[in-house]
C-alpha cells in the first residue's frame, strides 16, 4: 500500500512506531497505575523504609513490561 508523503516529506509512522508507541504508553500508563496501587498495598501489609521502595519497583517493572508487551501487540495489529 502507498505511503502518502506530505509537503515537506513527511511520511506516515511505520508499523514499528505504532508498536513502540504502544510499548511506551503503556508502560508509563501501567506503571503510573502501579505506583498507587502497589504502594497501597505494600503499606497495607506493614512494609516500611527501603524494603516498601524495593517492592514498588519490582511491581512496576513487572506488570509495566507484561501490559507494555500486550499494548505493543494490539497497536500492530490495529495498524
Amino acid at each position: 500500500m502507498p505511503v502518502a508523503v506530505g509537503p515537506y516529506r513527511q511520511s506516515q509512522p511505520t508499523c514499528f512506531n505504532h508498536m513502540k508507541m504502544g510499548f511506551m504508553m503503556g508502560y508509563a500508563v501501567c506503571t503510573a497505575a502501579e505506583v498507587l496501587l502497589g504502594t497501597f498495598s505494600c503499606l497495607r501489609i506493614g512494609m516500611w523504609g527501603w524494603e516498601l521502595m524495593g517492592s514498588i519497583r519490582k511491581i512496576m517493572m513487572q506488570s509495566g513490561v507484561i501490559f507494555s508487551t500486550f499494548m505493543a501487540i494490539r497497536m500492530g495489529i490495529q495498524y
